[in-house]
């Protein structure tokens, strides 16, 4: 597979980690209770397909990896790596207050301390 390949391979999986992110975070939003057993299932699926395009990603040639259209493709990337960590936060948070309230009352949750699932996994490969 080439860097190029494995990248758009990431690319696609960041752009479904996003959209899985905008739907957890409004049924948070709406629901105001932690999401349902096939929800934290599809986000175990993305989370260890995310670990196979990041092995794809350090197991590629480094051929053509300083091509300007590359560093653009790795650009793109990043900032909705970027995205999917804010989203993420905001979903900790939600579950935070929640957790802490049983989903009755509005309480202003405090910035989570420990690193989210998606930080731990690129932590892990970094």
């Amino acid at each position: 597979m080439t860097p190029m390949q494995a990248l758009q391979q990431h690319q696609q999986l960041c752009d479904e980690l996003h959209e899985f992110a905008l739907e957890e975070n409004r049924f948070l939003q709406q629901n105001r209770r932690t999401p349902d057993a096939p929800l934290l299932e599809r986000k175990r699926t993305l989370l260890s397909r995310l670990d196979e395009t990041l092995a794809a990603l350090r197991g590629a040639s480094r051929e053509g990896v300083n091509a300007p259209e590359f560093r653009q493709a790795i650009e793109k990337t990043r900032t909705r790596i970027l995205q999917i960590l804010q989203l993420d936060r905001e979903n900790e948070q939600l579950l935070l207050r929640f957790s802490l309230t049983g989903g009755r009352t509005h309480v202003s949750a405090t910035p989570a301390t420990s690193p989210s699932v998606l930080q731990k996994i690129y932590q892990r490969h970094t």
